[in-house]
């Protein structure tokens, strides 16, 4: 067979969803009439319409068929260049069949669809709904996924955060929801909430659920409470309206009590070390003995906790730290620069909740559980303060030695060892955290390792539980990165007036 043959073009472009068309021009050389058939091969061959089908050409003639290739909207167009074949069948000698190839890129795009499974979860103490997310474009997916509320009365633990799928796959992301409060009675209450899958270079795709907490003591068992209450109350009321006369022929033996010998004071450390001590106990308060008046003495209410720190509260130097540390970091999670110093403003809660979220993940910590989201506690406070030293394994400092790094040892252990704040401790932390401020601004102050650094780490190592070696180890630091702190589920009380500390300027 002798044939000529041209594709114009040779190379194009094509949307999925649309069509582009490729001229064929072919020339019978040969000396019979002849006629020709043709037959699109290839991955893309589905998508390749030919007009006309046939084509007889005498002798020295010249005709075109037009390639019509209209790939769809489906996973299955695959973005990229494609190549396909045209297969051109002789009908007077079939064995002389060729093949011309030509080459089509398809352009990619991007479609999703996700859906929670279920929409609506129940629980007293935790949902767990699913996320199912379909890739319906041609290219390969990433996506992270974040979860929020308006009021920020759940938690979100969301495991994968980031998945990357297929064209034409699906995943599912596992969600557990945790609210902040639990209902011990009542009726069950509906708390909306969202997922929100966020791409590179496009607008955030937001799936709404419902949450609905469940009180923990049914209705039927209040019930059966109030009326196990009513019950008492009226034989309460019965044994005490009945007294019977008992008289007793038992003689009193008044005994002397042992005096008791007090505790000698503590030897005072250093002034320029730190204090990290045990909380001491509560004292009871006197019992009044009777006489005249009302009998009943006012007791000073302690101040509120010191932590965790919260958007309405005044300027401070601890929320000073968090911005500085925070914007200085490697990470994503930074403060505007127009900040309010020392105010957890906006944009500083974004950061703080950014940090919580990311630490919570990578170091199996609580800090969004125990401090609430977005606020500055004790626990977020020492994450902090322990990512100063990155990935290491552990902190050694020997007794004696000066280094820069002291002021931030000395600052963690009073954050994490003690859940009780005294003006001592307020000087201390104030002190402390100006140096830490004055070094992440290019400073170096240094300090010197002293005793009460080893006694500080065995007091810790004691309260979360770890083997008490005096050394900042891996166990140590795995536990300070993770935010584990003294009495974890209790915020911490201080006597100092005038705390917390205002910022620097």
């Amino acid at each position: 067979m002798s044939i000529w043959t041209s594709l114009e073009p040779a190379s194009t472009t094509v949307d999925p969803g649309s069509s582009s068309t490729v001229r064929l021009r072919l020339r019978n050389t040969g000396d019979v009439v002849d006629e020709y058939r043709f037959v699109p091969v290839g991955d893309i061959a589905p998508y390749v319409t030919v007009e006309p089908a046939t084509v007889r050409l005498y002798p020295g003639t010249t005709g075109t068929v037009e390639l019509t290739i209209s790939p769809p909207r489906t996973p299955d167009a695959t973005a990229g260049p494609n190549p396909y074949g045209l297969q051109i069948i002789p009908t007077e000698h079939p064995e002389a069949t060729t093949v011309i190839e030509g080459n089509i890129t398809i352009t990619p795009f991007t479609e999703v669809r996700a859906e929670l499974v279920p929409h609506t979860v129940k629980g007293r103490f935790r949902g767990r709904p699913k996320l199912a997310v379909d890739n319906l474009g041609n290219t390969k997916l990433t996506v992270s996924i974040a979860g929020g509320d308006n009021g920020d009365e759940l938690s979100y633990e969301i495991a994968p955060a980031n998945v990357q799928i297929e064209p034409g796959r699906a995943a599912f992301v596992g969600t557990t929801l945790k609210p902040r409060q639990i209902i011990w009675a009542g009726q069950k209450q509906q708390r909306p909430y969202e997922l929100t899958l966020r791409r590179s270079g496009s607008e955030p795709l937001r799936i709404d659920g419902t949450y609905v907490q469940r009180s923990v003591l049914p209705y039927w068992m209040m019930t059966s409470l109030s009326l196990l209450l009513a019950l008492a109350v009226v034989g309460l009321v019965l044994w005490f309206s009945f007294k019977p006369q008992v008289r007793s022929l038992a003689q009193e033996k008044i005994q002397e009590a042992g005096a008791t010998r007090l505790p000698e004071e503590p030897k005072e450390l250093e002034p320029s070390e730190p204090v990290v001590k045990e909380d001491p106990k509560e004292e009871q308060p006197p019992q009044d003995q009777g006489g005249g008046g009302s009998g009943e003495q006012a007791e000073k209410e302690a101040p509120a906790g010191p932590l965790p720190i919260r958007p309405n509260n005044e300027p401070n130097l601890l929320v000073q730290f968090a911005q500085v540390r925070l914007s200085t970091g490697s990470g994503d999670c930074k403060p505007a620069a127009d900040r309010t110093v020392g105010v957890l403003d906006a944009s500083t809660v974004a950061a703080l909740k950014c940090f919580q979220r990311w630490n919570d993940e990578h170091n199996k910590s609580t800090l969004a559980e125990t401090d609430g989201l977005g606020n500055l506690g004790r626990s977020t406070m020492t994450a902090l303060l322990m990512s100063h030293f990155g990935g290491r394994t552990s902190v050694p400092l020997k007794a004696g030695e000066s280094s820069p790094e002291v002021p931030w040892v000395y600052n963690i252990l009073i954050c994490a060892a003690n859940s009780q704040y005294d003006k001592g401790d307020l000087e201390t932390i104030t002190r402390l955290t100006k140096l830490n401020i004055d070094y992440l601004k290019g400073k170096r102050p240094k300090q010197t390792v002293g005793p009460s650094i080893p006694n500080g780490v065995k007091l810790y190592q004691r309260s979360v539980g770890i083997p008490q070696t005096g050394q900042i180890d891996a166990a140590t630091t795995s536990a300070l990165k993770a935010g584990k702190v003294k009495d974890q589920a209790r915020p911490g009380t201080v006597t100092a007036d005038t705390w917390p500390p205002a910022p620097v300027q």
